[in-house]
């Protein structure tokens, strides 16, 4: 099933009450089916025991004897009524715990999809506000409607290059399917973003990867300062130690005043380690200290908060290649993830930012923050399409919780839902 296919209920109002209502039903027969079972089960007893009692008692000089065997036929009973509630009491709590745990899913899913309306709605009521306005000015579907929508697409971040391979796709997917109407049109262009998202990556690549086989996954965080490294490292320990994980933090940002503190701040309030230098130090030199203890000690999860630095700046960005060839002169297979941290709110210099940041070290993956308060949401589609880079982990809150696994899904309706 395809990306579109899974959030066309939260889109366009259709729901899932039939399903529902289906399962529902089939649930009801089974119990209904199951009652009329044990209905002609208890009749067939009855019907047994009248036919042994008659049997039971031929003579008066037999009673003892069938005093006898009614008491051990009685007993026999006690035993398989007790039996019978037994397995009905264990069926009754595995079918609980069943119930209990899609419920705790289904409420997960709900919460996660309540976070990112909430966290997006700026960036919902900048973008589809724009093409909401948009629509109710068009007066006819011509090529300078076309042009028009190309325009607000490249303002709304979603870059130029995305902008024209959207609306060529929209200009013959409007053909195709004769869309005239603003409806029409506003489910069209919607189609389309959410396809030209899906057909450029992976969901599976948009998780953040990790070892079962027992080794310790280094995840090493770049990006200019002030995009949220640190607090989003702070987040993720802490979401790691809750889920009772060993957590790391390797304090490797020693050039700038605050950093080591901010990070030890951060270690005190999860209660996760931190490992540090003086100030000024060779920032290679702490990462390998923290890699080589990481090991020693069997740490599931090494974090490391690498010098805020301008892409730009190359001696700078040769920082970054010698941390990676000093994590893998311990460990020859990491660092697990490589994640660059992008302020959500910078809008097209973030997919300038990521572009550079890619040529010094191979990027797994992306954090976008500071959404909640940002207008750009727009930069994750160009992002995807020109570099094929999953968004990993999003920023669309202050608290703890509000850092999230990114959810292509949740996003789109988050972005979308005010438009249709």
């Amino acid at each position: 099933m395809g990306l579109f296919d899974k959030i066309k209920k939260s889109l366009f109002g259709e729901d899932e009450n039939t399903d529902k209502e289906t399962k529902k039903d089939e649930k009801t027969e089974e119990e209904n089916g199951e009652k009329a079972a044990d209905v002609e089960e208890a009749e067939q007893d009855e019907s047994i025991e009248e036919a042994e009692t008659a049997e039971e008692n031929p003579e008066d000089d037999s009673s003892n004897q069938s005093n006898d065997v009614e008491e051990e036929q009685s007993e026999q009973d006690k035993e398989d009524t007790a039996q019978e509630d037994v397995d009905s009491d264990s069926t009754d709590n595995e079918e609980n715990e069943v119930e209990d745990q899609t419920g705790s899913e289904e409420q997960q899913s709900e919460n996660q999809t309540e976070l990112y309306e909430k966290g997006l709605e700026k960036t919902n009521k900048g973008f589809g506000a724009r093409l909401n306005r948009f629509f109710a000015q068009f007066r006819t579907v011509d090529e300078d409607f076309f042009d028009d929508l190309e325009e607000l697409l490249i303002e709304s971040d979603v870059g130029y290059e995305t902008a024209e391979q959207l609306t060529d796709a929209l200009r013959d997917e409007a053909k195709l399917q004769k869309a005239k109407s603003r409806d029409d049109l506003k489910k069209v262009i919607v189609e389309k973003m959410v396809e030209l998202y899906d057909q450029n990556g992976d969901s599976e690549n948009e998780k953040l990867s990790h070892h079962d086989d027992g080794k310790t996954n280094i995840y090493l965080f770049v990006g200019v300062n002030g995009a949220g490294k640190t607090t989003t490292i702070g987040k993720l320990a802490k979401r790691l130690k809750d889920e009772g994980k060993s957590v790391l933090l390797a304090a490797a940002d020693t050039f700038r005043a605050g950093a080591v503190e901010q990070l030890v701040e951060w270690g005190k309030r999860v209660d996760v380690p931190v490992v540090t230098s003086k100030e000024q130090a060779d920032p290679a030199s702490v990462v390998y200290d923290a890699t080589k203890r990481a090991i020693d000690e069997q740490v599931d999860y090494l974090i490391v908060d690498t010098a805020g630095r301008l892409q730009n700046k190359k001696n700078l960005m040769n920082e970054l290649e010698k941390i990676e060839r000093t994590i893998k002169k311990l460990a020859p297979d990491e660092p697990t993830e490589t994640l660059l941290v992008l302020d959500g709110s910078t809008g097209q210099n973030a997919l300038l930012q990521a572009k550079d940041f890619d040529k010094t070290t191979k990027l797994t993956g992306l954090v976008l923050t500071k959404l909640d308060g940002s207008s750009k949401g727009g930069v994750v589609l160009a992002i995807r399409n020109e570099m094929k880079l999953p968004v990993k982990l999003v920023g669309l809150g202050e608290k703890s919780s509000d850092l999230a696994d990114f959810d292509a899904a949740d996003y789109a309706v988050g972005l979308f839902h005010d438009l249709v």
